[in-house]
């Protein structure tokens, strides 16, 4: 793996990340409701939720690596689609970030354990993840060293980009509640993940 390679998921991931989902929507409820304490817990089970999801996806594709390089190549280029067509849904998505404070007295582990939860058995994580990954793996060098790599870079982004999000909602609530803001981060991200796909594609028929 290259240093370009890891930078240029490393950049993607980030971008993907903050584009808010619904877990990112259950982090904000609790915020806004209970305020600082919530980011901590909510960000670990953030965390853990999406390397269960990760773990899952990456069996599968391994599977799929080990079976045929040219089955993988196909996933590839389905992901590059899916890529262009999650952009488009999320330009369209406009700003609003229905996130209604939740003011039950949770523990911490009850909060972390809802955070893993929603972010775990989201279907659309599991299909993003089997989207995304391959785009960045070379099936010519050993997975699981990429795998290890991707993973941590993905899932450190994923715990910071949630506790963020719980110190923004909890000390500025204006902010996550503004269409004008969220607007701009939707059709920003969106645009930057049609973009991701179109170069995909366009990767792929160069190496054609």
């Amino acid at each position: 793996m290259t240093f370009e390679t890891w930078l240029a998921f490393a950049a993607a991931s980030a971008v993907l990340i903050i584009i808010p989902g619904p877990t990112i929507l259950l982090v904000v409820s609790y915020a806004l409701g209970q305020g600082w304490r919530t980011a901590l817990p909510m960000a670990v089970g953030v965390a853990l939720g999406d390397f269960t999801a990760m773990t899952l996806s990456l069996l599968g594709l391994g599977a799929l690596l080990a079976a045929s390089a040219t089955l993988f190549t196909i996933i590839k280029w389905l992901g590059a689609a899916y890529l262009v067509w999650l952009g488009i849904r999320l330009w369209r998505a406009g700003g609003t970030l229905d996130a209604k404070p939740r003011n039950d007295a949770a523990s911490s582990l009850k909060m972390l354990g809802h955070a893993w939860l929603v972010t775990a058995l989201n279907p659309k994580g599991l299909t993003f993840f089997v989207a995304f990954l391959p785009q960045f793996i070379d099936p010519n060098l050993p997975l699981l060293p990429q795998v290890g790599v991707f993973g941590a870079t993905f899932l450190t982004l994923a715990f910071v980009n949630a506790f963020t999000y719980a110190l923004i909602a909890s000390r500025a609530r204006s902010v996550v509640q503004n269409p004008r803001t969220m607007r701009v981060i939707n059709r920003t991200g969106g645009s930057l993940l049609i973009g991701a796909g179109v170069a995909t594609v366009a990767l792929r028929a160069g190496q054609a």
